[in-house]
């Protein structure tokens, strides 16, 4: 039974919270397909179906053994000997009753081979502990068709992720410590208005302690850009430099009232106002970035001035209600007619290519002019590139080399066991009696790789005989580590908010480090 609204609301409440209503809606319209229901790939899943996912399905043509149930949490000993993508469906969705589950008893090359457009249909798709061959031929279907791949493998106490996706867009990218979108040094006519509505002088005590420190700072900005002294000596420029800046307080700290005996009063909005100069005096973004869409391009050139539609929210500050709203409402007002400008030009060139104006709703235009100082754009490399001996990054994995404990290392250590895979159909060490001599066979594999890649770097023996004791385990605790990460940038990609890693990541827990590299 699904959960109604109100219940959602109590059940994704902190969700909710991170990524709201729309990345929720994103989430649950998402259909997330996983290849091999492994250790890792369950634990991906699992925290992907707790979020609420849409719907699942596994592809895995493996039956249940006895190593599965040793070190998947989602297989029992009863498991033994059914399909492993049916058996782990069946425990996943006790997880969450929302989401749809579903499972195919096929691995991926026969799905490949008879049916390659099975896959055109998911959100993402996600691969868990494939042979490279595998990976090479999925990674094609899925690259020509723009659908999102994820590759990902536990290897001993390692684990890698790899993203594959053309170009992936990010409205929300969720930036730390973002300025704030205020207009102090272009400020626009409504803004002015508002601002011409206070008068400091006037006042009296209570009122002057609650102006909020936006109208203080655009006051005293008016004034310095306005003496004459100021005009001769800065060209009539805002404050730039610490000297300027210094002056500039001092400015405002002189407007502090006096009691009858001429000492300051206590006024935290002045208070305020002084410590945010440095914010609050930040330029304007220009369109100087790639602008996605062109109806904000042609908003920037048009009716913005050369400037981005307003964000329409502010920071909260000492005032009262009243004026805290006034001042809230100049901006929500004027970033609701920026977003109303732009509709405009998204309306005529939808017109223009024979689509219906209502194909982009007035709410993703909001949210996109809100977020437009924050797009961001992914583009990844193909398998096929990163593997090819003409197109490989040399100069990224020579220049990591240079530091012989690099995470790098394991980025070749994992290559070389897949060619040693494909050259004896098993992993260097499944079989204990047989490490010593795999730790030789293993070693003609590294050689080969960086022998076809002319790679001049050196790979210490200590990795060659570790990757041969690791023999392909994959243990839960990395497994546990690499599903939580991997679910997160799935989520990332399917609600286009957050910025997903580009493209590779390696995680050791011997050290429990991490790198990224763009390979």
């Amino acid at each position: 039974m699904a959960a109604t609204k109100g219940s959602k609301e109590q059940k994704y409440d902190r969700q909710l919270r991170l990524w709201g209503d729309h990345g929720q809606e994103a989430l649950e319209n998402a259909h997330v397909c996983l290849i091999n229901a492994t250790a890792t790939g369950t634990e991906i899943l699992k925290n992907l179906v707790l979020p609420g996912i849409g719907a699942f399905t596994i592809a895995d043509g493996h039956t249940v053994a006895g190593e599965d149930v040793g070190n998947n949490f989602f297989l029992s000993s009863n498991c033994i000997g059914k399909n492993r993508a049916q058996a782990a469906t069946e425990l996943l969705q006790e997880l969450n009753s929302d989401v749809s589950g579903n499972f195919v008893e096929e691995s991926p090359d026969k799905l490949l081979d008879n049916d390659p457009e099975f896959f055109h249909r998911f959100t993402i798709v996600i691969g868990v502990q494939l042979p490279e061959s595998t990976c090479l031929r999925l990674g094609s279907v899925l690259w020509s068709a723009s659908v999102p791949f994820l590759v990902c493998k536990t290897y001993g106490l390692i684990g890698y992720m790899r993203l594959v996706v053309q170009e992936h867009t990010v409205i929300e990218s969720h930036p730390d410590n973002a300025l704030e979108d205020l207009r102090l040094d272009q400020p626009f006519d409504e803004f002015k208005k508002h601002i011409n509505s206070y008068d400091l002088t006037s006042m009296d005590k209570k009122d002057h302690s609650h102006t909020p420190w936006i109208i203080i700072v655009a006051k005293y900005l008016d004034r310095w850009l306005s003496e004459v002294w100021n005009s001769v000596l800065h060209d009539g420029q805002p404050p730039k430099n610490y000297k300027e800046k210094e002056t500039f307080r001092q400015m405002i700290r002189e407007g502090i009232m006096k009691n009858e005996n001429g000492v300051p009063e206590d006024e935290e909005n002045f208070d305020e106002a002084i410590k945010n100069v440095n914010t609050a005096l930040n330029q304007t973004k220009t369109a100087s970035f790639w602008v996605m869409l062109r109806a904000v391009k042609e908003f920037v050139y048009n009716e913005g001035n050369g400037s981005l539609p307003v964000r329409g929210t502010i920071p909260d500050m000492i005032a009262d209600s009243q004026k805290f709203i006034n001042l809230q409402n100049v901006y929500r007002e004027k970033a609701l007619q920026d977003a109303a400008a732009v509709s405009k030009h998204v309306e005529s060139l939808l017109q223009s290519v024979g689509k219906p104006a209502e194909s982009i709703s007035e709410k993703d235009i909001k949210l996109f002019c809100k977020n437009a100082a924050f797009l961001r754009v992914v583009r990844c490399r193909s398998l096929a590139e990163e593997y090819h001996p003409d197109s490989v990054n040399k100069d990224e994995i020579t220049s990591c080399m240079d530091s012989p404990d690099s995470e790098i290392v394991f980025y070749l250590m994992l290559r070389a066991v897949d060619r040693f895979y494909q050259l004896h159909s098993r992993y260097p060490g499944v079989y204990n009696y047989q490490v010593e001599e795999d730790i030789s066979k293993l070693k003609l594999c590294v050689n080969s790789l960086l022998q076809e890649y002319s790679l001049n770097v050196n790979i210490k023996d200590d990795y060659i005989h570790e990757f041969c004791r690791y023999g392909a385990a994959e243990p839960h605790t990395v497994s546990a580590f690499l599903g939580g990460s991997a679910a997160q940038e799935a989520i990332k990609i399917i609600s286009h908010q957050f910025v997903p890693f580009n493209n590779t990541f390696i995680y050791n827990a011997m050290s429990q480090t991490s790198a990224t590299f763009q390979l």
